[in-house]
């Protein structure tokens, strides 16, 4: 008998002694890394950043990176500053295409290897020469934040344009105004988007309507750059005319589910009226 309880002991006490393991190091490789949540590869650039050894200023650089708008579209640490996150011994090295981060000056033409149309607009406007005459004008950074700072970088909006950022510059005048001659066009888009997402939770596929909402707030986003009140307003009907037929296309969709629904609920109101008829008839007395 004692050695059968023994025996039970010892077998219950496995799972125990699993789960201790199991929790400890979860807490060890999981929980402790800033990027809980996500599955994603070992990074080199963020195990660096993470670790005791770096500078507490740039020790939130991954955590900032995981909510920006960069890493929603899966753009990582070498996407940008080059490098090979996936060997520390090489992961600075310049055979590698590191870069690092750019000085201030040379963070337009950084951040414009991938928003070209952007670069071009922003290098003509008011903003990209002040910045190339004084060295002081506003760089992306100013408007967009980055990684090392608090304010990481978020999808970009109309709400960028505000009167404590803007009057850190100039007056808030020039930029109200810009902000009124953006607000319809990013008040459609902003509808659109909301409405796909609603005929997504529908389970309807709109790939193709979402690709043309982001080719077409893309430009939107380019045009922006030129901070041109006038050319804004010249092209808000443009862009609103680009937007329309995805409006039309949802509405299509929108009607046709509507359909659907009013014709399934006609069935079973239906079934449910010939059930309660059959039922009636199945109660009738016998003559």
């Amino acid at each position: 008998m004692r050695r059968l309880l023994l025996s039970l002991l010892i077998i219950l006490s496995f799972p125990v002694l699993a789960h201790s393991g199991y929790k400890d190091d979860f807490e060890k490789e999981f929980l402790t890394k800033p990027w809980a949540g996500a599955q994603l590869e070992e990074s080199a650039c963020i195990d660096c950043h993470v670790s005791d050894k770096m500078d507490t200023k740039l020790r939130n650089i991954p955590q900032n990176w995981k909510v920006s708008i960069h890493n929603q579209y899966n753009i990582s640490c070498h996407d940008c500053h080059g490098g090979d996150p996936t060997d520390p011994s090489i992961s600075m090295s310049h055979s590698r295409g590191f870069v690092g981060a750019p000085s201030y000056t040379e963070v337009p033409e950084f951040c414009g290897k991938c928003h070209i149309g952007i670069l071009k607009n922003y290098l003509e406007s008011g903003h990209g020469k002040a910045l190339r005459s004084s060295g002081k004008g506003p760089n992306c950074v100013t408007c967009h934040g980055s990684h090392k700072e608090s304010r990481y970088i978020s999808k970009a909006g109309i709400d960028i344009i505000n009167e404590g950022l803007c009057s850190q510059c100039h007056s808030y005048e020039r930029a109200k105004s810009m902000k009124q001659a953006l607000f319809l066009v990013e008040k459609k888009i902003g509808e659109i988007d909301k409405r796909l997402a609603v005929l997504e939770n529908e389970g309807i596929f709109t790939e193709e309507e979402r690709k043309t909402l982001f080719s077409t707030e893309a430009q939107f986003r380019t045009l922006f750059h030129t901070v041109d009140v006038s050319l804004v307003k010249e092209k808000t009907d443009e862009f609103l005319d680009k937007l329309s037929p995805i409006e039309k296309e949802m509405q299509n969709t929108i009607n046709e589910l509507r359909f659907r629904k009013n014709f399934s609920a006609f069935i079973m109101l239906l079934f449910a009226a010939m059930g309660i008829v059959l039922f009636g008839l199945s109660k009738t007395p016998k003559e």
